[in-house]
């Protein structure tokens, strides 16, 4: 191995090994705002009967599913090494993807719209409190925990207001903690 070659190593393993805030928000208010955005126009469809098919608001998803896929392509070839932490990161937020999925497919066939909600919450605080965990990052923490309460208080109220409780989880769980982290990093980072 040259030595250009080892120094490299060394420097790649010791990058590996901090556990550096390489957060920047941008993700968790991408998703938030969306989200949110989907939720109280869904919501306001509903409640002032303002178009046929108030569900199709959440093509928006689609959108910014696009728009992330290509941002996370760019930002791999920007950033030379990731971290254990964000590999950590990653993995959890693929299995809250797949659990959605999931749970989508599982509610769409059985026809449980009731339930949906309340376990769309519990599920948009796993990963948040788990990426707070790792990250330790408190907004985060917190965010997910709001999620919970959420998703207890959402069994208990008509299903229409559900999508405000989930205006309310992603301003407490990502829209919030984004902007944070966005602070945070720019100031780790200058």
């Amino acid at each position: 191995m040259e030595p250009v070659q080892s120094l490299k190593l060394i420097e790649s393993m010791i990058n590996k090994a901090k556990n550096r805030f390489t957060e920047n928000g941008h993700l968790y208010l991408l998703w938030g705002w969306v989200v949110l955005i989907c939720s109280v126009g869904h919501f306001a469809a509903i409640r002032w009967n303002l178009f046929d098919r108030p569900e199709w608001i959440w093509g928006l998803t689609w959108v910014a599913f696009l728009y992330q896929t290509v941002y996370m392509v760019r930002q791999k070839k920007i950033i030379r090494v990731s971290t254990y932490t964000d590999d950590i990161i990653k993995a959890i937020w693929l299995v809250f993807v797949s659990c959605g999925i999931i749970l989508g497919l599982v509610v769409s066939k059985v026809g449980d719209w009731v339930t949906m909600y309340p376990l769309i919450l519990m599920l948009y605080g796993i990963p948040t409190t788990l990426s707070g965990t790792v990250l330790r990052f408190r907004p985060l923490i917190a965010g997910g925990i709001i999620c919970w309460i959420l998703s207890i208080i959402s069994v208990f109220i008509p299903l229409l207001y559900n999508l405000l409780m989930v205006s309310l989880a992603v301003i407490a769980a990502w829209i919030i903690p984004g902007y944070l982290m966005k602070q945070k990093f720019a100031k780790e980072n200058l």
